[in-house]
């Protein structure tokens, strides 16, 4: 079966400009939506613009179905993030993770007195805080999202040793 032919509609001059100045942009999404664009204007069809560009002939469609849709805003990449992607800690557990991690471990049952990521992600899913264990790259980026690095979040408890505060004072040479 062969795809219909598909064109840019008839450019205006208020869109002209946008698109040659995109052909010098240092988005390289953008020279090559214009460069398209601006072919497809000129009467070449999809294949012959892929064949030029060194592209694929969807792609050539695509970009051309884009700027039939949305105008010269089709020049901006897009995320490519789905609609229905959120993290799996949610921000409602923000200040619970913080509180968390005040907190020893030790309390909590657990064999160590500092936390570890491993640990972390444990706990939150034992807590119902997540649907299953996390990695620790996307716990790292949810304590990164409390404004707090893991380094100082591990070193913030404190032993319920009475001397602890006389103790962790540096030696004096």
């Amino acid at each position: 079966m062969r795809t219909p032919t598909i064109f840019v509609r008839t450019l205006a001059a208020a869109e002209r400009g946008p698109l040659q100045a995109g052909l010098r942009s240092s988005s390289a999404f953008t020279v090559r939506r214009s460069q398209i664009l601006l072919a497809s204007a000129e009467g070449q069809t999809a294949p012959a613009i892929a064949r030029g560009l060194r592209c694929s002939a969807v792609s050539v469609r695509t970009a051309i179905r884009a700027f039939q849709r949305d105008g010269l805003a089709c020049l901006q990449p897009q995320s490519t993030r789905p609609h229905s992607a959120r993290p799996f800690l949610d921000v409602v557990f923000d200040e619970p993770l913080r509180a968390l991690l005040h907190q020893s471990p030790r309390t909590l049952g657990k064999p160590r007195s500092t936390w570890t990521l491993a640990l972390l992600a444990d706990v939150c899913y034992q807590r119902g805080w997540t649907p299953r264990v996390l990695s620790i790259d996307t716990l790292r980026l949810a304590i990164a999202r409390l404004g707090v690095s893991w380094r100082r979040a591990k070193h913030w408890i404190t032993s319920p040793d009475p001397a602890y505060a006389r103790k962790k004072k540096p030696a004096t040479v």
